[in-house]
């Protein structure tokens, strides 16, 4: 099987006639433009604009399928339920797994692969029959995801991150045209009047870096934390005074933020 198994992701189906003015709703970006071939990127947050959960939105054509991150899938299946009121709409797991391709592993011919959403670099996803998993292949996707700057869950505080600290608007997972949804208006705000005050960022130590949690600091004082780490570099969730500062430190190891190319730093967009 071609691609990479990651797994530590479920799928969900979406059924019925209403699914698709349900999810859109509900969720930070466009669920109409989830089609055969094409994936769609979404937060899904609480009323006050803080994030609960993201997932890739695939489309068969008759049923939507979310490709979500396993300790969320049980939360997200109650949390739909509940918002699911008089709509015709049927959630229940699917008995399927996700893989993961890049740097010229070709994309399989299925209307369940579609390029990752987020970035052309970050290769394409595929809902495929269940498959056993390999471990090291994981952290090698970990490595891949971690060098592009990608979010994953693990980097987001649930019911406390805001979907820009996320990135979620540089990266394709936010759309400011859309209908309304539960906590536009905060990720709105946030974004035209400029008031983010933090953002994950990637950044590369001197030497291998501490592990996720270890506080970021700069002339003994606490300015982020790091996220994700694979190696030399990580994610860091990093008040917006230190993104260009060095140096910063993690538990005695140097390093600095390296802002990508698709961050445009001058918020807004």
């Amino acid at each position: 099987m071609p691609g990479t198994i990651l797994p530590d992701r479920r799928v969900l189906a979406l059924g019925g006639k209403d699914r698709v003015g349900f999810l859109d709703g509900l969720v930070s970006n466009s669920v109409a433009e989830a089609a055969p071939g094409h994936a769609v990127w979404a937060g899904f947050l609480t009323p006050q604009g803080r994030y609960l959960a993201d997932f890739f939105i695939f489309s068969d054509g008759e049923r939507l399928f979310l490709d979500c991150d396993a300790r969320q899938a049980e939360m997200l299946t109650t949390k739909l339920a509940r918002f699911r009121l008089r709509a015709e709409v049927t959630i229940a797991p699917a008995d399927l797994g996700v893989t993961a391709g890049w740097g010229g592993t070709p994309q399989p011919s299925d209307p369940l692969a579609a390029p990752d959403p987020r970035l052309p670099g970050a290769g394409w996803r595929a809902l495929v029959a269940m498959p056993e998993a390999e471990l090291d292949e994981f952290a090698a996707y970990e490595a891949h995801r971690i060098a592009l700057g990608l979010p994953s869950p693990v980097d987001c505080d649930v019911e406390k991150t805001l979907l820009l600290e996320a990135d979620f608007d540089a990266l394709h997972g936010v759309s400011f045209t859309k209908g309304c949804y539960m906590g536009q208006e905060v990720t709105a705000r946030t974004h035209y009047r400029a008031l983010l005050k933090r953002r994950l960022l990637p950044v590369e130590g001197e030497s291998d870096l501490p592990p996720f949690g270890t506080p970021v600091t700069r002339d003994g004082q606490d300015v982020g934390e790091l996220r994700s780490v694979s190696g030399t570099r990580g994610l860091a969730l990093l008040r917006r005074e230190v993104w260009e500062a060095v140096p910063l430190l993690a538990d005695g190891v140097s390093l600095r933020a390296v802002p990508p190319s698709w961050l445009n730093m001058g918020e807004p967009a």
